[in-house]
């Protein structure tokens, strides 16, 4: 994903000279040819988020359009009373970019894992919070939130789900990848892959789910939430990150709000406090309850128990 979002801001680069790429002091390889073509709309800030986040918000009340860029919980932890008293308030155009969203840094411990930048961000006035699946989503993401005024996050994942380039793109309006009513997935990220092998292994039982790509968690797209609640047999969310108020939390209170409630519900997301343990994202998802055996799992019982209504 970070890959293709270098890649996709290349080309979106050439085209504006108002838009900048500011980074953390990390990127080196990833970044060069980036700061090589385009010296003027390059910055490293060096090892200082709080300072890259006041530069980035000055630029774009400048009239520039800013991208800042660090490993997930540096340019959103640290500086979070810049990007709320600055960014945000002033809804400047500062388009923040996490990369290894959820457990993809898994190796290196807590302070790596990102797992509560979604309920974070979410919460704060003028933030859009963007989540992508897949490569398509990444690119097209990239360019929608260059195009949009604001503030915004973009949270990358190091794994990825088979991209989807069928389905249109477009903020704050869920990608139905699958079709199905017996039960409506909703999820975001890469682990949007475990979701789809599950969708494939219900199918060969003869049920079948809904898959719903929630790219855009804020503002979410509160149309596909309640039509899910209504015309399918049960909503269940998936995430890579807390379960406190994150993506099935923002779910549940638009189906509560509207008045909507589904026939069955659950939340799968880090139950466990502190992600304490370390290892590859792979392992962490089997650790957490949160890998294709586990969401099989709460998927079948889900069919299998008596609606909520």
């Amino acid at each position: 994903m970070r890959d293709a979002f270098v890649a996709r801001l290349t080309e979106l680069a050439r085209k504006d000279r108002r838009l900048m790429l500011v980074t953390g002091d990390l990127g080196f390889g990833v970044l060069t040819n980036f700061a090589k073509e385009f010296p003027q709309q390059f910055l490293n800030a060096g090892v200082s988020e709080q300072n890259m986040t006041l530069l980035a918000t000055g630029l774009a009340l400048g009239g520039r359009t800013v991208f800042t860029y660090s490993i997930a919980n540096f340019p959103i932890l640290r500086p979070l009373e810049m990007i709320r008293n600055d960014a945000c308030y002033h809804d400047a155009d500062v388009k923040v970019v996490g990369i290894g969203g959820g457990f993809s840094y898994g190796a290196l411990g807590i302070s790596h894992h990102a797992t509560e930048d979604i309920s974070i961000l979410r919460s704060l006035p003028n933030m859009t919070v963007v989540v992508p699946c897949d490569l398509f989503e990444t690119q097209e993401a990239t360019t929608a939130l260059a195009r949009s005024p604001g503030t915004a996050y973009l949270r990358l994942d190091k794994s990825k789900a088979e991209p989807t380039e069928d389905v249109p793109f477009e903020l704050g309006k869920a990608r139905v990848l699958r079709q199905g009513a017996d039960l409506t997935l909703v999820a975001c990220g890469g682990i949007m892959e475990e979701v789809l092998a599950v969708h494939e292994t219900l199918k060969s039982e003869g049920i079948l789910t809904r898959v719903l790509s929630m790219h855009t968690v804020k503002p979410i797209d509160r149309a596909a939430i309640v039509d899910a609640a209504n015309n399918t047999g049960g909503i269940v969310t998936v995430e890579e990150h807390t379960v406190d108020g994150g993506l099935g939390s923002a779910v549940a209170e638009v189906c509560l709000d509207e008045g909507s409630v589904p026939k069955r519900f659950a939340r799968i997301g880090l139950r466990a406090g502190f992600s304490s343990t370390v290892g590859s994202q792979k392992y962490l998802r089997q650790v957490y309850g949160l890998d294709y055996p586990a969401i099989l799992d709460v998927c079948r019982r889900l069919v299998r128990s008596k609606a909520i209504r």
